[in-house]
C-alpha cells in the first residue's frame, strides 16, 4: 500500500466524500473498494445475476461519483450508495421489460426459486430465493438498500398498500424459514 493508498484508507467516509466531492478520484476509489462488495451483494439479494449485479454496481458508484456533492454526511455513505444501485437496478428491470413479467409471476404466487440449504445454516440469499420476484423486490429494497415503503412503492410504480403487504408478507416468510428449530433456544435461556 503506497503512502497516499494508506491516508485514504485511514479517513472516514464523510472525510473521502468531501475529498471526492473536490475531484480527488483516489479518495473516492476508496469508497468503492470499502463498499463495492456490499452494493454488488445487494444487487444479487434483489435477483441480479453475478455480472448485471457487477455492472449495475458500476453504474451506481458513477452516478454517485457525479453526484458525490449531494452526499452531505447525514446517513451512512453505505445507505446512500445503495440506494442509488437499487434504483438503478430497477430503472435496469424497467428498460428490459422484465418488472412486468414479475408481476405476473408474483400474482400467479409463483416463487422465484427454491432449494433448501440441507446443512440448517441460515442462509439469507437462500431463503430470498423462496420468495415471489415482488415480495424479494420490495424487501430488499426496504431492508437491503434502506428505502422507505413509500420510496419502494415510488420506485416500483405501485401503490403504497401493495409494497407494504409484500413487504409483510416476505418478512413473514423469511421469518419462518430462518427462525431456529423449536426448543433450539430452550436451551440456551436456562443459563442466563
Amino acid at each position: 500500500m503506497t503512502g497516499s493508498q494508506h491516508r485514504f484508507a485511514s479517513l472516514h467516509d464523510v472525510e473521502l466524500a468531501t475529498l471526492a466531492a473536490t475531484g480527488e478520484r483516489r479518495a473516492f476509489g476508496e469508497l468503492v473498494r470499502r463498499h463495492g462488495s456490499a452494493v454488488r451483494g445487494l444487487l444479487r439479494r434483489m435477483g441480479a445475476a453475478p455480472a448485471e449485479a457487477d455492472d449495475t454496481a458500476q453504474d451506481a458508484f458513477l452516478a454517485a461519483f457525479e453526484g458525490i456533492a449531494e452526499y452531505r454526511g447525514e446517513g451512512a455513505f453505505a445507505g446512500w450508495v445503495k440506494r442509488i444501485a437499487a434504483r438503478q437496478y430497477l430503472r435496469r428491470l424497467q428498460r428490459e421489460r422484465r418488472l412486468a413479467d414479475l408481476a405476473i409471476a408474483a400474482e400467479e404466487g409463483e416463487p422465484v426459486a427454491s432449494n433448501p440449504d440441507a446443512a440448517g445454516r441460515i442462509d439469507l440469499d437462500e431463503a430470498l430465493k423462496t420468495l415471489t420476484a415482488s415480495e424479494r423486490l420490495c424487501v430488499t429494497m426496504c431492508y437491503g438498500a434502506g428505502l422507505s415503503h413509500a420510496e419502494a412503492a415510488e420506485a416500483l410504480n405501485l401503490p403504497l398498500g401493495t409494497v407494504k403487504s409484500h413487504v409483510k408478507r416476505g418478512l413473514e416468510k423469511l421469518r419462518a424459514r430462518l427462525a431456529p428449530p423449536d426448543g433450539a433456544l430452550e436451551g440456551r435461556q436456562g443459563n442466563g
